[in-house]
């Protein structure tokens, strides 16, 4: 979780952890005991770390005391790890390991993902089954009633993304006219005059 200068303080991650893990906080007394076992860098490098070292966990401890809105919660369980600063991770980590049923429903979001994607139309019935169990149980349900339609989506080449983008567009227009959006300006507007 807690990246240090990678070329000294690396080869003393074990000790330096169980050390900062048994209540020794100060750089100096670090540094010192480091030393002991062998360490070579300078103390502002063991004073360094351990300031931000205290930043984070002063930083994760603060934000794990407050719960997420539902909001929150979800855009974090949808987001891949990787595109997640450091402070989300560990607020996700929490979250998972205190709330298991979001860590199940977060795999059951990630698998469907990944079945759309791969176009694995043989996951898709096994998938529908396990998540009534779950807390997407709703959208489960959801997809079971539009079965042909996911069917479709998974395994035919096309697409309707660009009549979505263009009925987006058409929306954008008529919001952007104050509700004088009449058929002939429409026209006018996103075709050009006649």
């Amino acid at each position: 979780m807690f990246r240090a200068r990678q070329s000294t303080l690396d080869g003393h991650l074990a000790f330096r952890d169980a050390q900062w893990s048994g209540g020794c906080r100060n750089g100096p007394e670090l540094w010192r005991r480091l030393k002991g076992q062998g360490f070579k860098g300078p103390l502002r490098v063991v004073a360094e770390w351990a300031m931000r070292r205290r930043r984070a966990e002063t930083f994760s401890h603060q934000e794990l005391q407050k719960v997420p809105a539902a909001r929150t919660i979800a855009q974090l369980m949808t987001t891949k790890r990787d595109h997640l600063t450091r402070a989300k991770t560990v607020t996700l980590a929490v979250i998972e390991q205190n709330v298991p049923m979001l860590a199940d429903a977060q795999a059951l979001v990630g698998r469907f993902h990944a079945m759309i994607r791969k176009n694995a139309e043989m996951e898709l019935e096994p998938w529908i089954d396990e998540s009534r169990r779950s807390l997407i149980a709703s959208f489960a349900n959801g997809i079971a009633n539009d079965k042909g339609a996911v069917h479709a989506a998974i395994t035919q080449p096309w697409s309707n993304g660009q009549v979505e983008a263009q009925i987006t567009k058409l929306k954008l227009v008529k919001r952007q006219m104050y509700g004088r959006a009449k058929l002939d300006l429409l026209q006018a507007r996103l075709i050009g005059g006649p």
